[in-house]
């Protein structure tokens, strides 16, 4: 049991369906989807997805796990697979969201030779009025144009533009990191974001990660510092109490199987823990969070 039962995972929004296209991205206007939902995307997930929205014109209210944000024109939204997402659109709102199959995601990465900064979170950018950012709007035009056609080298130069979105949504990323250290200690970085995703139900040490990593503890947490300013456990603890937020916000399992799907052997245990990184009893978080999403 778990997310799923009330936050629905989808291949794309309101489809169940195997995404059966050839193509390993898919490219609409936000309107296309929204407008048949009435301008209202309610909450859900992907898995093995990642989407980057771009709102031209109009306003949102994001929803993103247990936060809420406001969305402008000009402003691009970056989400990860398995963070559940949802959006309010201003009626007439226009843009475009692109949906990116992994291993497509992966091959790029792996082209550059460098692993791509902040695609292991949801993050927001803004579109500026520099040369850059008038080039990337034009990249996302161009993106969505050659989508639709069917020319020759249609792949390849779709590939390319996708490319040339992602390394300018990295380069936003990398200016709000306080301090960036160089190539090798982003990709221990961005490993050590996979293994999270991937062993946080097993409460492993720091000294675990670590070792999968091939560096030290120490090592580690300087690198997780001096890139998210937080240490190594604090994002592992993190990981953690984002799934519990998720299961008590969007699903009705009790505190005690909430607990044990996380790997607590206790659900005392699992309170404490909670109460102690939150400030609120599990019981109190799923009240709140309750009112919150009945607004």
């Amino acid at each position: 049991m778990n997310i799923v039962n009330e936050a629905r995972v989808f291949k794309l929004y309101g489809e169940l369906e195997q995404w059966i296209a050839p193509d390993l991205v898919h490219c609409e206007s936000i309107a296309t989807r929204s407008s048949l939902h009435n301008w209202h995307i309610m909450p859900h997930l992907h898995h093995g997805l990642f989407q980057i929205l771009y709102l031209e014109h109009g306003r949102a209210r994001i929803t993103l796990d247990d936060t809420r944000r406001d969305m402008a024109g000009g402003q691009v939204l970056l989400v990860p697979q398995r963070f559940i997402h949802g959006f309010q659109f201003e009626h007439g709102a226009q843009g475009h969201v692109i949906t990116i199959a992994y291993p497509l995601l992966s091959r790029i990465a792996h082209h550059l030779g460098e692993e791509l900064a902040g695609l292991g979170a949801p993050s927001q950018h803004t579109l500026g009025d520099d040369a850059d950012s008038r080039l990337t709007h034009s990249m996302f035009t161009a993106l969505a144009i050659e989508y639709r056609q069917r020319a020759a080298q249609r792949h390849g130069r779709i590939e390319a533009l996708l490319t040339a979105i992602l390394i300018w949504a990295s380069r936003q990323t990398l200016q709000l990191q306080p301090t960036q250290l160089a190539g090798r200690s982003n990709q221990h970085f961005a490993q050590f974001e996979l293994l999270i995703e991937e062993k946080y139900t097993g409460h492993h040490p720091v000294g675990y990660y670590a070792g999968r990593i091939g560096i030290t503890s120490a090592h580690l947490n300087t690198i997780a510092r001096g890139l998210s300013g937080k240490s190594a456990l604090q994002l592992i603890h993190e990981r953690v109490l984002l799934e519990a937020k998720r299961n008590l916000a969007y699903t009705s399992m009790t505190v005690s199987v909430v607990s044990y799907a996380l790997g607590f052997g206790d659900p005392a245990y699992f309170t404490r823990f909670f109460k102690r990184h939150i400030g609120l009893a599990p019981k109190d978080f799923r009240a709140q969070a309750g009112a919150l999403m009945g607004q």
